[in-house]
């Protein structure tokens, strides 16, 4: 069990457009709750202690949730021209230990926290099933469930294993080596988003991915995301998370 989150949020929210009204994406709302504090309740209620922000468009957002919750941030300077690998490697001097990796736009269940934090394994990229979510990224696995790629394009793929959620499990060990894999080609650690810099990495350090087949969740990346996350991911959520605490 990990003690300390990371997200990566460091991104304009071009595809949005207007309709973040000059906010970052984790700052949209669904039931009056912004994306990234419900995130940071969920990590709360399980075990998390420290939360770490990686930032960039906006960042005085997420600074004032220090003023709420144990959060610091570390923000990305140019992320304008770099994509999220970067912003993760730029908080190097920062994490200092094992952590569990979010996307800061995700709705998702309490359960794949709760999964990962009872897993005892270090390095783990959390998978669901199909998700019709029309911007998935794609993973492909050995038969032990190792990654070997993951691409938006199916046709870069041998075979499909599940969808990429957004959530990982990422040893400080890992992290180092995957942060070494890249430092002495600033074009290319500059241009990677880290789910391809894990990719890459995986083919000397096997990386575990684990799926929930069931999982309910979603990235919102544009307004349709948005939509489709308060009419059809939220009350599922709900669904399934009023279920579950009735069993308990």
């Amino acid at each position: 069990m990990v003690k300390l989150a990371v997200f990566l949020a460091a991104g304009i929210s071009k595809r949005f457009g207007q309709f973040t009204n000059g906010k970052p994406k984790g700052f949209l709302e669904i039931d009056n709750k912004s994306l990234i504090e419900r995130s940071i309740k969920i990590l709360l209620k399980y075990n998390i202690e420290k939360i770490i922000i990686g930032t960039g468009y906006c960042s005085k957002y997420y600074e004032k949730l220090s003023e709420k919750y144990p959060v610091v941030t570390k923000q990305n300077t140019i992320y304008e021209t770099t994509q999220s690998f970067y912003t993760l490697y730029n908080m190097q001097d920062i994490i200092d230990e094992d952590f569990l990796l979010l996307e800061s736009d995700l709705l998702y269940q309490e359960r794949a926290i709760i999964h990962l934090q009872n897993r005892s394994l270090n390095d783990i990229i959390l998978a669901s099933g199909k998700t019709n979510s029309t911007d998935e990224v794609y993973i492909e696995t050995d038969q032990n469930m190792m990654l070997i790629n993951m691409s938006k394009n199916k046709d870069d793929l041998k075979r499909i294993s599940g969808e990429l959620v957004g959530i990982s499990k990422i040893s400080v060990e890992t992290f180092h080596k995957v942060c070494s894999l890249f430092q002495r080609d600033e074009t290319l650690l500059k241009k990677i988003e880290y789910e391809i810099a894990l990719t890459k990495l995986s083919q000397q350090n096997p990386i575990k991915v684990d799926k929930i087949n069931d999982l309910v969740w979603t990235e919102i990346d544009n307004e349709k995301h948005f939509n489709r996350a308060v009419n059809i991911i939220y009350p599922k959520i709900l669904e399934k998370e009023s279920g579950e605490n009735r069993v308990k």
